[in-house]
């Protein structure tokens, strides 16, 4: 659903924005309504450029109607806000949950993920309003720049960007925050007094991160007070939560609490149950270092409590039901299917076709995972499926089955072949040194 409101509705610009450069047209804002997306908006004003604020609500906590009127305050001349909530886990989240994506064996990609689909949107109303520009606050040290400009230059590739942050009139003028904070006193910027969070967040519907600030230091372990979306494991339910999710198609489509019975089958209500249940257990924590895109490692604390009980759930439902050379090639591919997404190229033809190659890859994930979410962790409890390539009877050592066991010698014998010519020449190799 998206809602707009131009300033002739409401609003009025800036005080103190000073004089204006000569009209540059207009830009489409990927704004958030905290301190550096605000400041941005009333630079690119001071520029020349008519500024549209587009704000993607991906399920972060968020006053919007506050953020809508603060832009029109500061002289947007339209705010558009538009729920992509669905979307999101429809179209990015469920296909990562089909590869198993993790970047660098811990990541879940909650960021990565988030920024084709707002930069989607940002394009999206770039056209629809004929702007020739579009504009982010992403670092020129991370990744965001990346992603959020890639989307935008594959969905559209006459667009320009302006990227403030990696435009040496702004960071020279703006070294810190201190002279963030300054600017916007001056142009009349609300300025967020958070003294007891010094590091920056960024949250959505899958994830929240935390990086900067006193985290930089790998060595600060983080304090107590940080995480906001998990419980901490010491002090949650003494009681685990057990549930059933079941998979179509490697997507889940339905889950269920053993306890209390409730169930929930809509993608974005299932997602948003998960995160309920896995925050309250302390589900999805985690402190890594991992290596940016652009040639430096950072430190990010993760918290992505349904995400990580849907990794598990379809990891063990694709292991019962997919056969093993097939999935040993769709292990590469999700390494590699992790790799763009995390670099930004969702949009690129081979991450095309990689979730081509994927989703067909899942055709035959079909079925019922039984967990149990308790103290941090997600437990496998058991699984079944109409899929099922487990067969009971020729794995049991009770039952002879559809097996001969004297088969066996000649198995091991062949494959015993090259171990035993390798270490008999390695054998021979070491006689001749020793001579």
């Amino acid at each position: 659903m998206l809602q707009a409101q131009d300033q002739s509705a409401e609003g009025s610009p800036a005080l103190g924005s000073g004089v204006m450069a000569q009209p540059k047209g207009t830009v489409v804002l990927a704004y958030s309504g905290g301190l550096d997306t605000s400041c941005i908006l009333v630079w690119l004003k001071e520029q020349g450029y008519d500024v549209i604020a587009y704000l993607a609500n991906i399920g972060q906590k968020e006053d919007f109607e506050a953020a809508r009127k603060k832009a029109l305050a500061l002289g947007a001349k339209k705010v558009f806000i538009e729920d992509i909530s669905r979307e999101f886990v429809e179209e990015f989240i469920w296909p990562a949950v089909q590869a198993n994506a993790l970047y660098e064996d811990r990541y879940l990609l909650g960021t990565a993920l988030a920024r084709p689909c707002i930069a989607r949107g940002l394009v999206g109303i770039a056209q629809r309003e004929g702007a020739q520009h579009v504009a982010h606050g992403a670092t020129g040290k991370g990744n965001d720049q990346v992603r959020f400009e890639l989307t935008c230059y594959a969905l559209c590739p006459n667009i320009k960007v302006v990227a403030p942050w990696r435009m040496p009139e702004f960071y020279q003028r703006f070294p810190g925050r201190r002279e963030l904070m300054d600017y916007a006193k001056t142009h009349g910027i609300p300025v967020p007094v958070t003294p007891q969070t010094p590091w920056s967040m960024d949250e959505n519907l899958m994830h929240i991160s935390y990086e900067a600030g006193i985290l930089e230091n790998p060595k600060n372990q983080a304090p107590p007070g940080l995480y906001t979306k998990t419980r901490d494991p010491a002090t949650s339910p003494d009681t685990p939560d057990v549930l059933e999710i079941e998979f179509e198609q490697g997507v889940p489509v339905k889950v269920t609490n053993a306890g209390d019975g409730a169930t929930h089958s809509s993608a974005l209500e299932l997602f948003v149950y998960l995160n309920d249940i896995a925050g309250k257990h302390g589900v999805g924590r985690i402190d890594i270092v991992e290596n940016r895109f652009v040639g430096m490692k950072s430190r990010g604390i993760y918290e992505t409590p349904a995400g990580t009980i849907l990794y598990h759930a379809h990891l063990d439902i694709e292991a019962f039901t997919m056969d093993r050379e097939v999935r040993r090639i769709k292990q590469g591919l999700s390494l590699k299917f992790s790799e763009l997404v995390y670099n930004g190229f969702w949009h690129s033809p081979e991450c095309e076709f990689l979730r081509q190659c994927i989703g067909r890859s899942q055709e035959a994930v079909v079925g019922t995972v039984r967990l149990s979410v308790f103290k941090g962790q997600v437990y496998i409890l058991g699984r079944e499926s109409p899929r099922s390539l487990y067969n009971e009877e020729l794995v049991s050592m009770n039952v002879q089955g559809d097996y001969e066991p004297a088969d066996a010698t000649g198995f091991i014998n062949i494959n015993s072949l090259r171990l035993k010519e390798y270490h008999r020449l390695q054998s021979k190799v070491t006689v001749k040194q020793d001579e």
